[in-house]
């Protein structure tokens, strides 16, 4: 059980880290000190040297022997990289789930969809946490949809390895209306269960946001 506690620890400080890059909390070349980030995280060094050495792993940290760690993070070419690659496979998640999706994960779409509609709707005008927090969802039940837990595991990580670019590339108000509708055409292409055309609007959708990221300079 000690050791079960000790490796789900760990797994929370490397989420918890992770998440801080990606969401541009620690810049890049900045330094993470083990002991400032243990203090911060209430936990001793080890599960943060752990961390660390996960996080070099995955490309998002760099540790330079006698010097300490510093963040790498993802650069505008791994982005765009990322873009490409989800292109292709949102699609095919997409088809996947024409072919696999049960009726409550339509029922979650639908919801998701209608929660993001009601954003919109609102006088004060839309909060841009919750319009991505739910563009995050829509994408999360596709995903798990698929029925492809490989595909699925692929698809989230690029999703959050973008996260700064996602909500870049819905902070207009008519991008947004516009990822929304989007959203639904792909549902009705997976509800009438004819996976051609919902790969192709999945496809499509992912180009969408990478155009408007370039218009965004981003």
């Amino acid at each position: 059980m000690e050791e079960y506690q000790d490796h789900s620890l760990g797994g929370r400080v490397f989420q918890t880290i992770r998440e801080d890059i990606l969401n541009g909390k620690y810049k890049e070349n900045e330094e993470l000190r083990e002991n400032t980030l243990g203090k911060e995280l209430g936990v001793s060094r080890t599960p943060v040297r752990e961390a660390l050495r996960q996080l070099e792993l995955e490309g998002l940290v760099s540790i330079i022997p006698n010097r300490g760690a510093y963040v790498t993070g993802i650069s505008h070419k791994d982005i765009w990289d990322i873009y490409k690659i989800r292109s292709l496979l949102e699609g095919l998640c997409a088809r996947w789930a024409a072919e696999h999706i049960k009726e409550a994960q339509l029922e979650e779409l639908e919801e998701t969809i209608f929660l993001s509609e009601y954003q919109m709707k609102k006088e004060s005008g839309f909060n841009l946490e919750q319009v991505a927090s739910l563009d995050t969802r829509f994408h999360a039940i596709l995903y798990e949809a698929s029925d492809s837990r490989i595909l699925s595991h692929v698809l989230t990580d690029f999703h959050n390895y973008v996260q700064a670019a996602r909500k870049s590339s819905i902070v207009s108000e008519d991008r947004a209306r516009k990822s929304i509708r989007e959203h639904r055409q792909i549902l009705r292409a997976i509800r009438d269960r004819d996976p051609d055309m919902a790969e192709q609007l999945a496809n499509e959708h992912i180009m969408h946001v990478m155009e408007n990221l370039k218009k965004q300079g981003y």
